[in-house]
């Protein structure tokens, strides 16, 4: 009996290019440690922690770095304040954040068995079923964002900004990228099977 070493041997994972972001995401947390105020590295904390979730999932490489640098671009939008700087950008990074999150969030459901593989795509329901999931899922955790925003802005710092439009258009911004990640993913999952 012979045993396929490359299967079965014990190390740490390859170094992959979505390994730089996570760098980058290190780098921020140590800036906002010395050069910004407790909610920033508060954030960037929680940016590092989602950094590492692709890695340990094994999520594919474009997937990983396209989400890393989604997270970075949002933390530093809230840091340097240019969400309230330029008027389309809170939108922009809302729809391009939450989409990446939802198809990042569609892997981990369907790692645990819940949802079908885009790689295993075989019927126009299966591809409705990979966009509504997707949108489902980026909606609701749109929905924890926005209440952790007002929960930051009510108990911890004022300065976090929490308006009723502003929320609103987060939500449908969030919405509507989770829907351009579902479709995206199921016309990827489409081309792959056929």
């Amino acid at each position: 009996m012979t045993v396929d070493r490359a299967r079965t041997s014990v190390g740490p994972a390859p170094w992959v290019p979505a390994d730089a972001v996570r760098v980058a995401g290190l780098v921020s947390t140590a800036v906002a440690v010395v050069w910004f105020d407790g909610v920033a590295v508060a954030l960037m904390l929680l940016v590092l922690g989602g950094l590492m979730v692709p890695r340990a999932l094994g999520t594919p490489g474009r997937l990983d770095a396209a989400y890393g640098v989604g997270l970075l671009v949002a933390a530093w939008s809230g840091v340097l304040d240019l969400y309230r700087q330029i008027a389309w950008w809170d939108l922009t990074v809302h729809w391009a954040a939450t989409g990446l999150v939802a198809a990042l969030t569609y892997g981990i459901v369907v790692r645990l068995g819940v949802a079908r593989d885009t790689a295993d795509i075989a019927s126009p329901a299966h591809r409705v079923g990979v966009v509504l999931v997707t949108t489902a899922l980026g909606l609701g955790l749109a929905v924890l964002w926005e209440l952790g925003e007002w929960l930051g802005h009510t108990y911890l710092d004022e300065s976090i900004y929490v308006t009723e439009v502003d929320t609103l258009g987060d939500l449908v911004a969030g919405g509507l990228g989770s829907l351009t990640a579902g479709a995206t993913m199921s016309r990827l999952g489409r081309h792959r099977t056929g």
